[in-house]
C-alpha cells in the first residue's frame, strides 16, 4: 500500500479544504509533498500490516511495576554496602547527577543496603533476593537486564517515556504501534488490551492516565481498550434496559449507514473508525463474557496462579485473563500495577507488592511454556526507573526508603525469541551508574519490536512535519546479546 497515494484517496477535496488553514496554500503545499511520497500529517493512513522480516513473537505481555521497583532490594545484589551503612554516597560516584526535589534538600546522602538476603540461581547465577522466590525459580527462563537507564527523573514523563517513546504526552503507545504496524490477529476482541489491577503497597500510588495506552496521531482504532475488575468488564459493553440484541443490531446497522454517508461526504478517516468499533463493540458482548469467564480453568492451573486468581482486579486474576487473551490472538497485553514507589517504609511496603506480582507473574511464564505459547509469545517485566542506593528521609537498620534513579534499574523478558538464562549489564558496587553494557529504553523498545518483526526505524508515520517512531531519531537498537 502507497500511504501518499492511499491518504489521497480517503481525503475528498470537500474535506480537504475544509480543514487547510490556508485555502490554496495549503493545497499546493500539500501537491509537492504528494510529489515527493509524502503525505501531509500521515493520519488516518495505514501501513502494510505484516513483518519487516520473520518475527520470533506474535504476541507480547507487558507487566509494567508503576513506580519503579526498587533494584537493590530485589535483583542487584550489592554485598559491599553492609559495611557503608549509613555512610555519605561518595561524590566521585554521584558526579553532580540531578536529583528530584524530594532529596536535593538532603544535608546527606546516607547509603541504606537491602535488608534481605539474596541467593543465586539458575546456571546463569542470577542474583534474587528473598522477596521473589517464584522468579528466582524461573531464572534459566529469563533475560536479566540490569542496566536499563533513562533520562526521565520523575513518575510522569518518565513512564510517558517508555510507554510512548516520549516524555511528553500526545505521541502512540507501544501497543498502539503494534495494533498499527501488524494489524489484528482476532476479529471478535481489540489487539491491544490494558488492565490495572489493585495492589498492596502504599495506597497514594502515582495515577495512571490513559494516554499511555492511547493512539496519539494513530487512528483512534489502535488504542488500547481497558478492562474493568467491576461491572461491565468493558464500559458500555452490556445492552441498555429494555434494548434487545436484535433491536441493538438494528440500530448499529442503520448508524452505519449514516456514518458510512458522511465518510464518503467528507472523508474523514476516524468516520470509518467509529463505524470499526461500533461492530467490535457488538462482537465483544460476546466474546468478552467468554473471555472472563473462568469456570473452565482446571483447579490445578487456579492454584499455580496463586489465591487470588479468580479474585478480580488482582495481578493474579489479570495474569491469567492475559494468558487467555494470548490463546485468542490478542496482540499486546499491557498489566500495569501500581504501589511501587517506596520513598520511605520500604520493608513494610515492598514485600507486599512483591507478593502481588510473584507467583503470578511465574505461574504466566510456566503455563505459557507448559501450552507451547511462550515461544511466540514475549513477555516483559519492569519499571519506569530504578532506586536510589541512598536513603530519601530517616535511616535506620529496619526501616528506610529510597528515591528516584533514572541511570540504572532492571528488565526481565523471557519468550519470544529472547535468550534464556542470562543476565546481562553491570552496574557500579553502589547500584548507581552503569559499568557494563547500557541498554536505553528506545534499545528496549527497539528490541520488543525486533522480536515481532519489526525494523524500529522503518515503523514510522508523518506528524506536524516530522517522520516519528517509538524510538526517536537517535542511534539506538535491538540488544543484540538478548536475542535467541
Amino acid at each position: 500500500m502507497n500511504l501518499a497515494s492511499e491518504y489521497l484517496r480517503t481525503l475528498t477535496r470537500r474535506h480537504f479544504f475544509r480543514r487547510g488553514a490556508m485555502g490554496l496554500g495549503s493545497a499546493a503545499l500539500a501537491s509537492l509533498f504528494a510529489r515527493s511520497g509524502l503525505s501531509g500529517q500521515g493520519v488516518g493512513t495505514e501501513p502494510n500490516n505484516g513483518n519487516h522480516f520473520a518475527p520470533r513473537a506474535k504476541r507480547a505481555i507487558y507487566l509494567f511495576m508503576a513506580g519503579a521497583p526498587s533494584q537493590i532490594d530485589l535483583v542487584d545484589y550489592k554485598p559491599k554496602l553492609d559495611r557503608l551503612f549509613d555512610t555519605d554516597l561518595p561524590d566521585s560516584i554521584r558526579q553532580g547527577q540531578r536529583l528530584t526535589t524530594m532529596t536535593s534538600g538532603q544535608k546527606r546522602f546516607p547509603i541504606a543496603p537491602s535488608q534481605y538476603q539474596f541467593a543465586q540461581h539458575g546456571q546463569s547465577g542470577a542474583w534474587f533476593s528473598e522477596l521473589l522466590p517464584y522468579t528466582a525459580r524461573m531464572a534459566d527462563d529469563l533475560a536479566l537486564v540490569r542496566t536499563v537507564h533513562t533520562e526521565a527523573i520523575n513518575h510522569d514523563p518518565a513512564i510517558t517515556y517508555i510507554c510512548t517513546g516520549s516524555q511528553l504526552p500526545g505521541r502512540a503507545s507501544l501497543g498502539s504501534w503494534l495494533s498499527y504496524g501488524l494489524g489484528s490477529m482476532n476479529e471478535d476482541l481489540p489487539s491491544f488490551v490494558v488492565m490495572t489491577p489493585s495492589w498492596s503497597g502504599r495506597k497514594s500510588a502515582q495515577a495512571l492516565y490513559n494516554r499511555l495506552w492511547g493512539a496519539g496521531f494513530l487512528p483512534s482504532k489502535h488504542q488500547g481498550v481497558a478492562l474493568r475488575s467491576k461491572g461491565d468488564p468493558v464500559l458500555y459493553l452490556s445492552n441498555p434496559e429494555g434494548v434487545s440484541q436484535a433491536g441493538r443490531r438494528r440500530l448499529l446497522d442503520r448508524l452505519a449507514r449514516l456514518n458510512e454517508r458522511t465518510r464518503r461526504t467528507f472523508g474523514d478517516p476516524e468516520t470509518q473508525t467509529r463505524i470499526d468499533q461500533y461492530e467490535m463493540a457488538f462482537r465483544m458482548q460476546s466474546s468478552i463474557p467468554d473471555l472472563v469467564d473462568l469456570g473452565n480453568e482446571p483447579k490445578h492451573v487456579l492454584e499455580m496462579y496463586g489465591p487470588d486468581a479468580t479474585k478480580p482486579g488482582t495481578f493474579g486474576a489479570s495474569c491469567l485473563l492475559a494468558r487467555r487473551m494470548i490463546e485468542r490472538d490478542v496482540r499486546f497485553v499491557q498489566i500495569f500495577h501500581r504501589g511501587w514507589d517506596q520513598h520511605g517504609n520500604i520493608p513494610s511496603d515492598l514485600p507486599g507488592q512483591c507478593r502481588d506480582i510473584d507467583q503470578p507473574a511465574w505461574a504466566l511464564v510456566q503455563d505459557l511454556k507448559a501450552r507451547g505459547l511462550l515461544d511466540d509469545t514475549l513477555v516483559i517485566w519492569g519499571g519506569e526507573f530504578g532506586r536510589t542506593v541512598y536513603c530519601q528521609g530517616k535511616l535506620t537498620r529496619k526501616n528506610y526508603g529510597r528515591d528516584h534513579h533514572p541511570r540504572c534499574f532492571p528488565v526481565w523478558m523471557a519468550g519470544g525469541g529472547i535468550k534464556p538464562g542470562i543476565v546481562h549489564g553491570q552496574t557500579d558496587d553502589f547500584s548507581y551508574n552503569i559499568v557494563e553494557n547500557p541498554v536505553h529504553i528506545h534499545d528496549l523498545n527497539a528490541t520488543i519490536l525486533d522480536r515481532l518483526g519489526i525494523d524500529h526505524q522503518r515503523l514510522s508515520v508523518r506528524f506536524q512535519g516530522l517522520d516519528v517512531r517509538l524510538t526517536g531519531v537517535e542511534d539506538h537498537g535491538p540488544v543484540e546479546a538478548l536475542l535467541g
